[in-house]
């Protein structure tokens, strides 16, 4: 047995450890299953001398889950074959939870997914008391459903209501969350303490079965036909659509495994789970979500995109310019991480409202016993502001981020460089303008960067860095390092104006402006994009950023193009432009921070279109014969065409930060993959004759781009 060590000691109880060989987490790949095919085998023909089993872990974590490699491949050919091995997998647990031998998971580190299937099949669970440590079946993320028994098992122990959250919503939980959600029973504070908590829960519980197993056994709350469930269950199916919008095949397939679960005894349960897991697994909603939430987020996240051969470095004291919202999550996510951080503003007085930024993030988590008092005053204690450039001194990093003024850039930068060593690396958090021009600021343009913060900082995981002209490989990959130590995921691109992230997100929301313009319902407009998978509309978006910002942006795009630099990729003369003209100038409407835009605003906070939107646009007849496919396509396609000339342009370095990108830093509709994974999503030929219908129709905006083109003639997908 490669994949588990089995040891008795002198009281017969069995440890099966498992430690996949050649690999640092176990996974139930080919080997795991022929692995616990001996294992199973052999407990049966020892049965009468086992008084015991424990299941654990030599590895960090107790057990990964399923091997994605394989799921990746599930096709409609290999679909029986698929289902065959899921069936296969459930009648190993149900051997080892039937065997009438008390059974505990001893579990030494994170178990999710399948890890967390396991532990449900054992009869006790016992974890390291570690709140690091992660729990739960988060398949859902990954356009799947736990398919190892992980619906029917967690049904059955919690009934369908407490259950929709673990399942539906994948929570990770961790251990004391746990406990008291009851799906775990104890925890150790020591390896050895979690197994001799293992033996003495089944020298206490010599004959243990699982409450579903006992004669008469009801789940908790009752099952479909429960009238109270059954009122519960007849609203559900609507609040799950309204949240995926249709999208994600994955959340209706688990309400309804758990549903149809409860009507049926447990054996049928789990052959219903596995055909709806064989179905989520070989659609391509689920290829789409594990191919870029799994193998390209880890690519980037292992650093594909970082230059090689040059050591990692850790990042001790870096200043921020600019005390605003922006500059105020950046301390914020900075001094969270250990690092010392000197905030600066004009006045010591502003930069200390910008710490008020980091105590109010702070006190919330304390309320909510996420932190200590101590925890909250130790982060404080590494935020100093300041009014004086001298207090830079010694810093490792300075990020500028004040208004986007190529002035202001220049000048706040060149003050702060004079106060700090040749070696410190300076960086803009511009979101539009040119790397390689401001680096002109600084006398060692090597030592310059960008990097781009999207906002709320403290929420929003990703960092777009960009490398100027004069960028150094060593800069640029001690700016990597600097994003992953505060734990953000960064994706690496080259100058352009507008760079990636940004010069994208204007297509997006100069075509929702655009179809306005045409005469579109702007409800239908906004309506449609979120059920396209995006999370906000165009025209919501829009006033949140301000309108005014997206103006300044073409007319600066516009004046460098007269004066001869035309590097900007930005249509000045799209027709998005002629209805934000008319909402600034002719309407006064100016985005949420001047209390209107596309929308009115309470305040309370509230927000309703701006009923005058319709007498302005609307066009009863462009909406009648406008489809709704046809508004959905428009804002994907436009984006998706985009990011693949970004990558045409070298503008992105890799397929995976493109995908990455799009989502974690524009909110791409995540059941797609991502921008680029889209095109192979609809496939390369269907979506370039839809590109050119587009074309066609709406303007050359959409137009193939070559390396499409040469795509489509063999229906190949991007790689």
């Amino acid at each position: 047995m490669t994949a588990i060590r089995y040891d008795i000691d002198e009281n017969n109880i069995v440890t099966l450890t498992m430690d996949m060989p050649g690999q640092s987490a176990n996974t139930m790949n080919a080997t795991y299953r022929a692995s616990m095919d001996e294992t199973v085998e052999r407990l049966l023909k020892e049965q009468e001398n086992i008084s015991g089993i424990i299941v654990t872990s030599a590895k960090k974590t107790f057990f990964a889950g399923a091997d994605l490699n394989e799921m990746s491949q599930v096709s409609d050919e290999l679909a029986p074959e698929f289902y065959n091995m899921v069936q296969g997998l459930k009648a190993q647990l149900r051997a080892i939870e039937t065997l009438g031998k008390p059974v505990v998971a001893a579990i030494n580190g994170a178990a999710l997914g399948g890890g967390w299937e396991i532990a449900l099949a054992c009869h006790h669970r016992i974890c390291l008391a570690d709140e690091r440590i992660q729990l739960g079946l988060p398949e859902v993320t990954l356009g799947l459903l736990p398919g190892g028994g992980g619906i029917v098992r967690t049904v059955r122990m919690l009934g369908l209501e407490k259950a929709f959250p673990l399942l539906i919503e994948g929570k990770k939980l961790r251990p004391s969350a746990a406990l008291k959600a009851g799906i775990l029973d104890d925890t150790a504070n020591s390896i050895e303490e979690l197994i001799l908590k293992a033996k003495a829960w089944i020298k206490a519980n010599p004959k243990s079965q699982q409450p579903w197993d006992v004669k008469g056994f009801k789940i908790p709350g009752g099952n479909a036909n429960t009238p109270k469930t059954a009122q519960m269950l007849a609203i559900a199916p609507s609040m799950v659509a309204d949240k995926t919008k249709g999208c994600y095949p994955a959340p209706e397939a688990i309400l309804s495994a758990a549903a149809e679960g409860t009507l049926v005894d447990f054996d049928t349960a789990c052959t219903i789970e596995s055909r709806y897991f064989t179905q989520l697994a070989k659609g391509q909603v689920s290829k789409n979500m594990i191919n870029t939430f799994w193998f390209q987020l880890n690519d980037v996240n292992a650093g594909k995109s970082r230059p090689e051969g040059i050591q990692r470095t850790q990042f001790k004291k870096v200043g921020v310019i600019g005390a605003g919202m922006m500059g105020a999550g950046i301390a914020y996510s900075s001094a969270i991480r250990g690092i010392d951080v000197v905030l600066k503003d004009v006045s010591t007085e502003s930069a200390e409202k910008g710490k008020a930024y980091s105590e109010k993030l702070l006190k919330k988590q304390v309320s909510r016993k996420r932190k200590t008092q101590e925890e909250m005053d130790a982060i404080l204690n590494r935020i100093h502001p300041t009014g004086d450039n001298a207090d830079f001194e010694g810093c490792d990093l300075i990020i500028e981020a004040v208004f986007e003024n190529r002035e202001l850039k220049a000048k706040v930068t060149q003050e702060a460089a004079n106060t700090v060593t040749k070696g410190t690396i300076i960086s803009s958090n511009t979101s539009t303008l040119p790397i390689t021009g401001l680096a002109t600021a600084v006398d060692d343009a090597a030592k310059f960067v960008g990097l781009h913060f999207f906002s709320p900082v403290d929420k929003m995981p990703l960092v777009e860095i960009i490398r100027g002209k004069e960028t150094s490989d060593e800069t640029l990959a001690h700016a990597f390092d600097f994003v992953q130590q505060i734990k953000k995921t960064p994706i690496v691109v080259n100058d352009s104006r507008g760079f990636f992230t940004s010069r994208v997100f204007a297509t997006y929301t100069t075509e929702g402006i655009a179809m306005l313009g045409e005469g579109i319902n702007p409800a239908r407009i906004e309506m449609e994009a979120r059920k396209a998978g995006m999370p906000v509309g165009p025209l919501s978006v829009t006033d949140e950023v301000s309108l005014t910002l997206m103006q300044n942006i073409r007319n600066q795009a516009k004046a460098d193009a007269e004066a001869g630099n035309n590097d900007n990729h930005i249509d000045t003369n799209h027709p998005g432009f002629k209805v934000l003209d008319a909402m600034i100038n002719d309407f006064d409407r100016k985005g949420r921070a001047a209390g209107a835009g596309f929308y009115d605003y309470s305040v309370k906070g509230q927000k309703v279109l701006w009923s005058e939107l319709k007498n302005h646009f609307f066009n009863k007849e462009v909406d009648d014969v406008t489809s709704n496919e046809d508004i959905r396509d428009r804002l994907l396609y436009m984006q998706s065409i985009e990011t693949l000339r970004c990558l045409d342009e070298n503008v992105l370095t890799s397929i995976a930060d493109g995908n990455i990108g799009s989502i974690f830093g524009l909110g791409f509709s995540p059941w797609t993959g991502g921008a680029l994974q889209f095109i192979n999503h609809v496939g390369s030929r269907k979506y370039t004759e839809r590109a050119r219908e587009l074309t066609q129709r709406f303007g050359k905006r959409f137009t193939p781009t070559e390396s499409l083109e040469a795509l489509a003639e063999s229906n190949a997908p991007l790689v």
